[in-house]
Parts: structure tokens; sequence; C-alpha cells
């Protein structure tokens, strides 16, 4: 039996204290990333999906998945997800990242997706610099990972174009704009296992809409 093609979905989540109002709203989003993975990797059945999450704020980070095969995780919950604290956005890429390309250095049939969603700016690492990060991401990128930065109050693109990340996507607090973001999260995801399919490049223009065929 063919192996198959791994895809390693890396989850960064704020859990600062100011994600607290959307609280609700990201763990249903969450749970609904998961169930599209499963569909997913159903649809695209040359690939082997795998899920990574983790959560992070001023008292630490917390990898609440690693590794997990998409098809056994179970949704997130209130008791898992506590929003607390300031936001060491830094640190946890680097934590996160750096432990899942230690896993994956002696593999060559994958691609990475790295998406990070948070509602704030970096203000509290102590591990990782911002110049720290972007030279990880412009090394990973050259080797089939793809970053993509969501996020709220705060300005979205220049932070990503700070760390090297030209897949963006801006949010506002509120039910509807947040459930049309995961909606465009759900549709990139899917075209991002379809670019793998067809060998197509996979690391730019990701949360754009796809072209009607002609």
């Amino acid at each position: 039996m063919n192996q198959k093609h791994q895809v390693h979905n890396l989850i960064i989540l704020d859990e600062s204290g100011s994600m607290e109002s959307i609280k609700e709203i990201i763990i249903q989003g969450f749970n609904e990333i998961v169930q599209t993975v499963k569909g997913i990797e159903k649809e695209f059945q040359e690939q082997e999906h795998f899920i990574s999450l983790v959560t992070f704020n001023g008292i630490g980070q917390k990898m609440l998945h690693f590794i997990d095969p998409a098809n056994k995780l179970e949704q997130i919950d209130e008791s898992r997800y506590k929003p607390n604290a300031s936001t060491p956005l830094y640190d946890a890429m680097g934590f996160s990242i750096s432990k899942l390309r230690q896993f994956l250095e002696k593999q060559t049939d994958y691609n990475v997706l790295v998406t990070i969603l948070t509602d704030g700016e970096e203000n509290a690492s102590k591990e990782y610099s911002g110049n720290d990060i972007k030279k990880l991401i412009e090394e990973l990128k050259l080797n089939r990972w793809t970053f993509t930065y969501i996020g709220a109050d705060h300005d979205v693109e220049k932070i990503a174009f700070s760390l090297s990340i030209t897949n963006t996507m801006t949010f506002q607090k509120n039910d509807a704009d947040m459930k049309n973001m995961f909606a465009r999260e759900k549709s990139a995801r899917s075209n991002y296992s379809k670019k793998i399919r067809m060998n197509e490049e996979t690391g730019t223009d990701f949360y754009k809409p796809e072209e009607p065929k002609q």
C-alpha cells in the first residue's frame, strides 16, 4: 500500500484575555475547522491530515493537540479554552513551529499549513523576537510550509508583512463577520488540498476566492 501524502495543520490560537468576548465563536470555529479537515481527508483520499493546536497567553503555551490524526479529533469546549492574560505571540509561534519542524526533519512527503488566529499584537514574548520568527518563516516557506495570519483589532497586514506572511484575513468581532471568516477559511483549506493534488504552488493567495472557470 502506497504511503499517503501527509498534510500537517498547525493552528496557533490566541488565548489572551481580550479573546474572552468572542470565546464561544472561536470554540465553534475551531470545531468547524476540525470537521472541515475530516471532510477534506475523505475527499482527497491520497492525503493524510494531522492537526496540532497550540493556545497561548502570558501564563504559557498549551499544546492541546500535537500531530493528532484529524479523524480521531474531538471537539474542544470551554473547559479547554479559557482566555486570560497577555499576548506572547512570537514565543507561541517559535515554540510550536520549531516543535513541528523537529518532528518532520527526517520526512519528505508532506505539506504544512500554519494558521495564526489572534486579536492583538505581540506584547509579552521573552524567548523569540519578531526578527527570529521572520527568519524562521522565510526558511520554512522554501520547504512546503504555508503561513496564514487571521486577526482583529490591530493592523493585521502590517504585522503579517513584518513576519513575511502574505496570506492574511481580517475580521470584526461580531457573529456575522466571524462566521464569514470561518467560511472563507474552510473554502481556502479545500483549495489548498486541491493544489497539493494538482502539484501546484500552495503558498500564495490562500484566502483569494477561486476564479470562476470559463
